[in-house]
């Protein structure tokens, strides 16, 4: 089946319009508005075209032995698509900057129940790791070396890192993948957004997708260490030609493949819409509660290895009972160090968006949100042995006998709100597509308390219920104001710009669980221009370069947790270096009548100033300890290719070849104290590499479709050695690894129901033993001598997961 799509007012041609059918992607539409599927199987189906900022055209047709041909006119869209509210966030091919593309359709084929961060494993530059080991619980993405504290994520245009901290704490919106209309990696300082500076990559994620057609689905999975998905989800399609209503309810649960390390994780979306020809209004909620048991210890390393001598000293230094060191013997990779039963993470997270577009006039529409996050938690936790001066308490008396220790439990909790107002003004003259342009920005308000709580003690005499030991509240402020503009001076030549001034303070009032006075003041204010040129070379060829400037705040623990006697953390600038070429030809006849080719190569230089980075320690929640070093860079290529044959099969590869160093470097010993005192220096200032930043990372993918409705994936990926440290001391590393994927699916569609799918994900499918993250200490031995000390997060051998879906 053959055919165009064109404008049915002008009737111009529709490039890189969507082609479904049956739900599943063919190829785009080519640059003269045509498409062609070069297999429709026997039988009805359903054929559907889209296009941004037209109405979707729905056709009935039936499969035959001979060709068809049709042609398929869409309307200039009546009312305002969801897809109009992020565009001012996204990058597209003429703002010179290296993003990747992933539809609901591409989500959901990874969507076994894994958190967001396993759904893409498979992009540039990317590594994800699980406290747990199997992807369910608290997990982490790293993108070109960079954690997610340097990731800005977003959803709606709305911030989603915690704005103190800045990691994006995903463990909080379980499922989220499942209410994902789209996703957009930026790689790099990308484009300006709202939310905390990108110093590596951005996640732009939209959930604003309106299904014109009512619906029904059940979603469920169950595997390895009695892992469970079970969601459901439902829309009425568009009610009175104006408005939506969309619904999910999820559950995960999982015992985690570490020991005591299970997870019980709940969420729901809901969003109400109204859509009229220049106007949509959309109110979003969703929500996340998680229990999740505390796996962010890691494991010894000897319980990996083996080595008895080095277990021995653990056991020592951590003073474990004979019971507790037997356990370790025993336990092994699978070690957990804790054994309190309610040794657990309990946070809800809620989430509450207004959004508005607003048509103004046929060439400017505006764009604006409101926002409002609830955040309410703790980790509960044992401690054995610890002073009452710790917690501010007086020594327990009794008779004669003084009492300065005791076992107790406490709590830690947080306790915040974070609310602003996001907008964008966009401007695109309806006759002339060669120039674009964007004003926007946002103003938000983070205001969390933080305190701790003894629930029970062993002697008691002293304490109150629920007795607070603790307390400080932080507030912070950011405001942003953004204009960027993409002009095509020539048919080939097209320049971008885009300038952003960030404002932020936060103040610290209080005191920490160490009893220590953390009362902080800091102010910062950020101007980060960025610029771009695209050229093309031919039809489906294109060349870009771009330079952005990026800078950010220190985090709270970079002010709250410095060593003794250490310097004030720094703010951090990079200058972004990118250039590329791309290529994408969908009418190629290499492997079958339709072939289509897609081809990019990027080169990145990302020089630093004062980073962050980190040192390879914790603090006593799980948190990287970070210091600046004066001078530092990122630099490599990503090249990435995807190949399709008739929609039969497929290869997509990326791969990612890197050196990421910090010009000098000094080596220091930490001494194993609650101050992680500095005691001397070792080295002279050498070139190191900077700590997690693997010098190659790549990932393949090969889809095939032996059956109609079964689809075959093998998916493949490596990551070269990362240190644990900035010594780049091979005995202070994770190992490179290797692992392999095998992911089925096979889809049915009965008369009395839209779809049933069947899934089958297998993880490391050749048993590798990796571990994808840990830390490490190294402090001056009782014999004077330095000794090191790491801890790694091994990841699952074999595991599957089966699914069944349904769809009404």
């Amino acid at each position: 089946m053959s055919g165009t799509l064109t404008d049915a007012r002008t009737g111009e041609a529709l490039p890189g319009a969507t082609v479904l059918l049956d739900g599943v992607a063919g190829p785009a539409t080519d640059a003269t508005g045509s498409f062609t599927l070069p297999t429709v199987p026997a039988g009805p189906h359903e054929l559907r075209f889209s296009f941004v900022g037209y109405e979707a055209v729905v056709r009935q047709v039936q499969g035959q032995a001979t060709e068809q041909r049709l042609t398929a006119r869409l309307q200039p869209g009546a009312v305002l698509t969801g897809e109009a509210l992020v565009t001012a966030s996204r990058a597209s091919d003429r703002t010179a900057t290296a993003y990747t593309n992933l539809s609901k359709e591409d989500l959901a084929k990874r969507n076994f129940g894994q958190d967001l961060p396993y759904l893409l494993d498979q992009t540039p530059s990317v590594v994800v790791t699980s406290d747990a080991g199997a992807g369910v619980g608290y997990t982490d993405i790293r993108i070109r070396g960079t954690s997610n504290t340097g990731i800005n994520m977003t959803i709606n245009g709305v911030p989603l890192n915690d704005p103190e901290s800045r990691g994006s704490f995903l463990v909080n919106l379980p499922d989220l993948a499942s209410s994902v209309s789209s996703l957009q990696v930026q790689r790099g300082v990308g484009t300006s957004q709202n939310g905390g500076a990108a110093f590596g990559a951005s996640i732009n994620i939209s959930t604003l997708d309106n299904r014109r057609e009512a619906y029904a689905e059940a979603n469920n999975s169950y595997g390895s260490f009695n892992t469970w998905k079970n969601n459901v989800q439902f829309g009425t399609g568009l009610v009175g030609n104006h408005f939506t209503f969309d619904g999910r309810l999820s559950r995960i649960s999982t015992d985690g493949y570490m020991n005591r390390a299970a997870s019980d994780l709940k969420s729901y979306y809901f969003a109400a819409g109204y859509q009229g020809k220049s106007t949509l209004l959309k109110f979003i909620t969703f929500s996340g509660r998680e229990k999740t048991y505390q796996a962010w210890n890691g494991v010894p390393e000897p319980a990996i290895t083996g080595d008895a001598a080095l277990l021995q000293t653990y056991v020592d230094n951590g003073e474990l009972s004979e019971a507790d060191a037997a356990r370790v013997r025993q336990e092994g990779r699978r070690y957990s160090y804790y054994t309190y039963d309610n040794q657990t993470d309990n946070y809800q997270q809620n989430h509450y968006q207004l959004h508005l577009s607003q048509g103004l006039g046929e060439d400017w529409n505006v764009g604006a949100a409101l926002h409002l996050t609830r955040g309410l938690g703790y980790y509960e936790s044992f401690r054995a042995r610890r002073r009452f001066s710790a917690y501010g308490l007086e020594n327990v008396v009794i008779g004669n006998e003084t009492i300065s220790r005791t076992d107790l439990i406490d709590r830690k909790w947080l306790d915040n709100y974070f609310y602003g107002a996001t907008f964008a003004l966009n401007y695109q003259p309806k006759d002339d597509d060669r120039f674009q342009a964007t004003i926007g920005g946002a103003a938000n308000k983070f205001d969390n308390d933080h305190y701790g709580e003894i629930i029970w003690a062993q002697y008691a005499a002293n304490i109150s219920s629920r007795q607070r030991y603790y307390f400080n509240n932080a507030t912070k402020t950011d405001y942003n104001a953004y204009a960027r503009a993409t002009w095509q001076v020539l048919p080939r030549f097209g320049v971008y710009g885009d300038l952003q001034v960030r404002r932020i303070g936060y103040n610290i009032d209080g005191i920490e669980d160490d009893q220590n006075d953390v009362r902080t003041r800091a102010d910062y204010t950020f101007f980060n221009p960025k610029f771009g040129t695209t050229f093309a070379l031919a039809e489906g060829q294109q060349l870009y370069a771009s330079f952005a400037v990026g800078q950010r705040e220190p985090v709270r623990a970079d002010f709250t947790d410095r060593p003794a006697g250490a310097q004030t953390a720094r703010a951090e600038r990079l200058e972004d270096y990118e250039a590329g070429y791309r290529f994408t030809r969908t009418d190629l006849s290499l492997l079958g009548p339709r072939t289509t080719v897609r081809l990019e190569a990027n080169y990145f230089y990302m020089n630093y100033r004062n980073q962050l980075v980190a040192t390879g320690q914790l603090n006593d929640v799980g948190t990287a300890l970070r210091t600046n070093v004066a001078r530092s860079y990122r630099t490599g290529v990503e090249l990435t290719g995807f190949i399709s044959a008739d929609d039969k099969i497929s290869l997509s590869s990326t791969l990612t070849l890197s050196r990421n160093r910090i010009l000098d470097y000094r080596d220091y010993t930490y001494t194993y104290d609650p101050d992680f005192v500095v005691s001397t220096e070792i080295s002279a200032p050498r070139t190191s590499a900077i700590s997690y930043s693997p010098s190659v990372v790549s990932a393949h993918t090969l889809e095939g479709q032996p059956l109609k409705g079964l689809r075959v994936a093998l998916l493949l990926k490596t990551v070269s050695r990362q240190y644990l440290d900035n010594s780049e001391n091979r005995n202070r590393s994770l190992d490179p690894y290797q692992t392999l994927d095998l992911r089925l699916r096979y889809a049915i569609r009965p008369s009395f129901m839209k779809e049933i799918e069947l899934g089958l994900l297998v993880n490391n499918l050749l048993n590798r033993e990796y571990a994808a993250n840990g830390y490490t200490y190294t402090y001056q031995g009782a014999s004077n001598q330095q000794e090191t000390f790491n801890w790694f997060y091994p990841q699952a051998t074999r595991n599957f997961l089966a699914s069944v879906n349904v769809k009404f």
